[in-house]
């Protein structure tokens, strides 16, 4: 059954990670972060809380590969995923997001690999920039990053959205230089309108030109308008829904770790 025209501009949202409490501000992200901090110092590998949504529900930033360390120099390969709410796996069990779906489907292809879900619902691109000191605590051997809907949906300028992914791409460059980055590209709905809709878009293949990384064009390829792919808030991706996100990524990502498990 086909979605109706006015859930199906609703999923749009789906497609730029919107969050139920997508009127927090980035200074809320912030001290989020720095709850995280806290906790990581506290049990560095367990998971630690992030900013609440609306419903009380929270995202979870932690190592979900099941390593006993996170320790720089573990062997295997360091994937770290930043992103908002579609990362953190919204409204559902930890297991069912797509960064442990697809650190999953790495272990089963016999590869050692290292998942941390960095997704914090609500996520600006200021607030995955203002939690980039604590995260390279670790060794990040490619980031995939999922950030700037929540932005678009605010009406955030431009401009420094895509400051601010440039920003996070060389501070990541600049703790590893041999990283590999992935850019994930997204949308926002045409009533916020056309001229901001086009530019909004264009941000991500611009800054993967400019930055040299790879590029998912649409995350969200394979859910707008099927039924069954968002949950009842017309919002979030439905397990199935992470499922399709999970096979886009990982024909992204499985190629590279090969490479990175062989040098």
């Amino acid at each position: 059954m086909k979605l109706r025209p006015a859930l199906l501009l609703i999923t749009c949202l789906i497609l730029v990670s919107a969050c139920a409490d997508s009127g927090s501000s980035d200074s809320e992200q912030s001290a989020a972060v720095t709850d995280q901090k806290e906790d990581l110092s506290r049990n560095q590998g367990q998971t630690m809380p992030a900013e609440r949504e609306s419903s009380d529900q929270s995202a979870e930033a932690s190592a979900v590969s099941g390593s006993d360390s996170m320790d720089p120099d573990t062997e295997g390969v360091h994937i770290l995923f930043l992103g908002d709410s579609i990362t953190a796996g919204f409204g559902l069990n930890k297991e069912e997001a797509f960064p442990s779906l697809v650190n999953q489907q790495l272990l089963d292809a016999g590869y050692s690999v290292h998942v941390t879900d960095g997704g914090v619902s609500g996520g600006t691109s200021t607030g995955g920039l203002n939690q980039m000191e604590w995260q390279l605590q670790n060794r990040v051997d490619i980031l995939f990053l999922e950030l700037g809907g929540n932005d678009g949906l605010r009406g955030i300028d431009l401009a420094l959205t895509r400051s601010n992914l440039g920003e996070i791409i060389e501070v990541t460059r600049e703790r590893y230089p041999n990283v590999v980055v992935i850019v994930a590209g997204m949308i926002v709905p045409p009533n916020l309108g056309h001229e901001y809709t086009t530019e909004f878009r264009e941000i991500f293949p611009s800054v993967s030109e400019e930055y040299d990384t790879r590029l998912i064009p649409f995350i969200g390829e394979g859910l707008l308008g099927v039924e069954g792919m968002v949950q009842n808030d017309g919002i979030h991706p439905t397990a199935p829904g992470h499922l399709v996100i999970a096979e886009t990524v990982f024909a992204e990502l499985e190629p590279i770790v090969r490479s990175l498990s062989t040098n």
